[in-house]
């Protein structure tokens, strides 16, 4: 099993791409995931260190696009109602494809979008999701028609991010709908654990997806979203060990504030825990 890094953890603290690749490698990481803060500056660097720490993945929007204040991964919606909203997503998800095969990568992690579900009632809440989402995969299957050529030509594969809140869009079951050669579900773990903890979906279906992911943001939680190091949580990171072999990524995603050495124990613990599995 290989690992890769995003180099969200590090890429504020570090300005530029060599010093990120350099102390990724120094961990014991075997690839880079180029995050959604990655900055068109870094990105000469990461270039210069292709041939020691490739680059796996790329998670849009990346680099920063230019007339962005900051790096967020939700800049664009795919997966919005609004027709506008979505041609000027196209537009930037082709870019980031392109991005990918021209780093070497061959998978684009994408936060598609959100469920417009807010009432005064909970219930009505939940039920107002239900009925959307399903309006919303139809408008959204009509956006991948038209990327699956991109994806294809450039041979990149996207996936598609389960979110931390209700609204996040494709939920477990929106994206047994959409997954296909091109489109694969990507498993945040924190996310999931958020998911399930929220009672949105059981346990079983937040850490399983439908198909095999494309791959997996590898992260603990303690109640909460909070990108810990695996091991330093309450995640059950040995009962996804077929889910992690089945996948071909796995990406640790810390929070920024994550000491390198408690970073350093939750590689390990997953290379140890995994090795045999």
């Amino acid at each position: 099993m290989t690992f890769a890094l995003s180099t969200n953890w590090n890429n504020r603290r570090l300005a530029a791409g060599e010093a990120i690749a350099d102390e990724a490698q120094a961990l014991g990481f075997d690839a880079l995931e180029l995050g959604f803060r990655t900055t068109p500056e870094q990105v000469r660097g990461f270039k210069a260190r292709l041939d020691a720490m490739p680059v796996s993945s790329v998670h849009a929007f990346c680099p920063v696009p230019l007339s962005a204040p900051r790096g967020y991964p939700e800049l664009y919606l795919l997966a919005d109602f609004d027709e506008a909203a979505r041609a000027l997503a196209r537009v930037h998800v082709r870019k980031n494809i392109a991005f990918a095969a021209e780093m070497g990568a061959d998978a684009v992690v994408l936060h598609a979008g959100r469920v417009p579900c807010s009432t005064l009632f909970r219930r009505n809440r939940l039920k107002k999701r239900t009925r959307l989402g399903h309006r919303l995969v139809d408008v959204f299957r009509g956006e991948l028609d038209l990327l699956t050529p991109e994806l294809e030509k450039n041979g990149v594969r996207l996936g598609l991010e389960n979110l931390p809140y209700l609204e996040g869009f494709p939920n477990e079951d929106e994206i047994r709908e959409l997954a296909g050669e091109w489109v694969r579900p990507w498993l945040d773990t924190g996310h999931a654990y958020v998911r399930q903890t929220n009672g949105w979906v059981s346990a079983e279906h937040a850490f399983c997806p439908c198909v095999p992911p494309l791959g997996l943001h590898l992260n603990d939680s303690r109640g909460g979203d909070d990108h810990l190091p695996p091991g330093e949580g309450q995640i059950d990171f040995a009962a996804l060990a077929s889910v992690a072999h089945a996948a071909r990524h796995l990406v640790l995603e810390p929070h920024a504030d994550v000491a390198p050495e408690a970073l350093k124990r939750g590689l390990d613990y997953l290379k140890n825990l995994w090795r045999t599995a």
